[in-house]
């Protein structure tokens, strides 16, 4: 019994090595047949993306044809931007340096409206006390027209507003009403123009105020002797026989002082009547 059991066991052993063998050789067939498909997908594989790399490369060189660019021309391009870049830069950093240049300068002419500032002050200050001193003059001005008075010449006639002091004589210029014309006399031998009529100093009396005078108008002389400062000289003058007047302020040893009042149509010095 156990003799017919041994050829049965290893009859059973050989079944299974060939089947093992033969499922060995299977996977080994089909291991390689695996891998044979698999490297020639991969051959494919890299063949497809070899010919769309290229297909890229074609189409990349057709629209840089289309578009007239070459690689020398693109870095021609790229070397252009460059340098237009760098001219960029330099003058952003010129205008950078002249936004500088031009702060200071309108911190300097800040200073400077500053210091233009002050000085109109100042200037204000100047007008303000200048002001004071015209309202001054005013007053000064209304107080002397109040002391001019009116009065009777040599003649009979009456007088207009008869200047005292040399201030009287300003507020009379500044009326306008008539011509007025200063003069200072010497004792002289010849007479002095004045206006359009001449005088000549014959005799003074500082102490009394007192004095001669002699008026040449229109060819003859006219003697005033003996008068006193602030009277009224009168005398007719021109083919118009107009009002002269001729009223002296001041009498020191040698000389007089005082001026010619004449209406404002008598002929001017200088002028030929028509």
């Amino acid at each position: 019994m156990d003799t017919e059991q041994q050829p049965i066991a290893s009859g059973s052993n050989n079944v299974l090595k060939i089947a093992l063998i033969t499922i060995a050789v299977a996977y080994v067939l089909g291991s390689g047949y695996f891998l044979y498909n698999l490297s020639g997908r991969l051959e494919k594989l890299d063949a497809a993306q070899k010919a769309a790399v290229e297909t890229a490369n074609e189409q990349n060189k057709a629209i840089m044809d289309r578009l007239g660019m070459t690689e020398a021309g693109i870095k021609q391009s790229n070397q252009a931007f460059r340098s237009k870049l760098g001219q960029a830069s330099a003058r952003a950093a010129a205008l950078r340096k002249q936004q500088e240049e031009t702060e200071q300068q309108l911190q300097q002419s800040q200073q400077q409206l500053s210091s233009v500032s002050t000085d109109l002050g100042g200037v204000k200050t100047d007008l303000t006390g200048a002001r004071g001193d015209i309202t001054a003059t005013r007053s000064d001005l209304e107080a002397t027209k109040k002391k001019l008075e009116s009065t009777i010449g040599d003649l009979g006639m009456q007088s207009g507003l008869i200047a005292r002091t040399r201030d009287d004589l300003e507020v009379l210029k500044h009326k306008g009403d008539r011509n007025i014309y200063e003069f200072t006399l010497q004792k002289e031998k010849h007479p002095t123009p004045v206006g359009t009529i001449s005088l000549q100093l014959k005799k003074v009396d500082a102490k009394k105020g007192r004095f001669t005078l002699n008026v040449v108008s229109d060819d003859r002389t006219i003697e005033k002797k003996d008068k006193t400062v602030a009277e009224p000289l009168q005398f007719y003058s021109g083919r118009d026989h107009l009002l002269y007047e001729v009223v002296v302020f001041t009498a020191d040893k040698h000389s007089i002082s005082g001026y010619l009042s004449t209406p404002k149509n008598a002929p001017q010095p200088g002028v030929i009547a028509q």
